[in-house]
């Protein structure tokens, strides 16, 4: 199917969400055959080059046969914001469109979508110098009384936030410090949202057990495919421990595990409760949510989602 009898404009963008483990790849792959779509990557995890296993990045073969914008596009050592994301995405929805082809946004990075939809506020980029100062000035003098410093510098923030509210306090303090304006400047100048239609679909399990059976057989899957080999290996190429590559889930819990910190089994555990936890406020974003179509059960098992293409077939005519 082809969308190019549309104006660019008007090609709707498909955004596959869903908690981890419920198959948005397997579904993102078929939409791209049925639809003539490209596929993007809407996982924070994915943008990093030789983390596979532990994010469980789809494979050579795969990618080769179903290409994914945003896929190995940073080092380990390297950081990707939410700002990267959004002009990046943005960009790659214009070109997408301009083809006559249909963007399918693929992944579980809930804040990825979220800027999408709402637009965002672009800020200083976070200065570790800057954060020590103001983490050390707090220290000597508490954090009333950088409240009262972030009141005469950027009053409307100091009116929102508690006095002793230390992480969004710091924060203000770095945006204002930083750029010299209050967060309230930054926030009038919001880049805006997607202008073309999104078709919000949300991929589900009726029965709870079912997703964290998913989650805990796929946990496995990872440490025999080999997930502490990979983690060794980057440990040795010179990526730190706390780089925040290296905290991602899965790759925290590894990292514990070879520091001695805990057992293997102790590492094992960890790493599915955190995922299950993730995989709750996934859904309890999603369940916020205004205008999404919730696929629930139908061919994700199977991983045969015809039912779904020649329903999305009916809204991209």
């Amino acid at each position: 199917m082809n969308a190019s009898f549309l104006s660019p404009s008007d090609i709707p963008v498909v955004c596959l969400m869903g908690p981890t483990a419920t198959g948005k790849t397997d579904a993102a792959a078929q939409l791209m055959e049925a639809l003539d779509a490209e596929i993007i990557s809407v996982d924070s995890s994915l943008v990093y080059r030789g983390m596979d296993i532990g994010t469980a990045k789809p494979d050579v073969d795969f990618l080769q046969r179903y290409p994914h914008h945003l896929v190995d596009i940073r080092d380990p050592s390297d950081t990707y914001s939410v700002a990267e994301f959004y002009r990046d995405c943005l960009a790659l929805i214009s070109g997408i469109t301009a083809r006559g082809r249909v963007p399918v946004l693929a992944g579980g990075t809930m804040f990825y979508f979220n800027v999408l939809e709402n637009g965002i506020t672009e800020l200083p980029e976070a200065d570790a110098a800057l954060r020590d100062k103001i983490s050390a000035e707090a220290s000597e003098q508490g954090w009333p009384a950088l409240h009262a410093k972030l009141a005469a510098l950027d009053p409307e923030s100091a009116g929102r936030i508690n006095s002793m509210d230390a992480q969004r306090i710091q924060r203000a303090l770095e945006i204002v410090l930083a750029s010299g304006k209050p967060v309230s400047a930054h926030n009038a100048q919001r880049k805006p949202p997607v202008t073309n239609p999104l078709i919000k679909i949300a991929l589900s399990f009726s029965d709870r057990k079912v997703l964290h059976s998913r989650i805990e057989q796929r946990f496995d899957i990872m440490l025999e495919q080999g997930l502490q080999g990979e983690i060794e290996g980057l440990l040795d190429s010179g990526i730190v421990a706390d780089t925040p590559s290296m905290k991602m889930i899965g790759y925290r819990q590894m990292v514990d595990f070879l520091q001695g910190d805990t057992t293997y089994q102790e590492m094992r555990q960890k790493g599915i409760v955190a995922t299950r936890q993730l995989a709750k406020r996934q859904l309890t974003w999603l369940r916020n949510q205004n205008n999404v179509l919730w696929w629930v059960d139908q061919g994700l098992k199977s991983k045969n989602f015809q039912l779904l293409t020649a329903m999305l077939k009916q809204y991209i005519r």
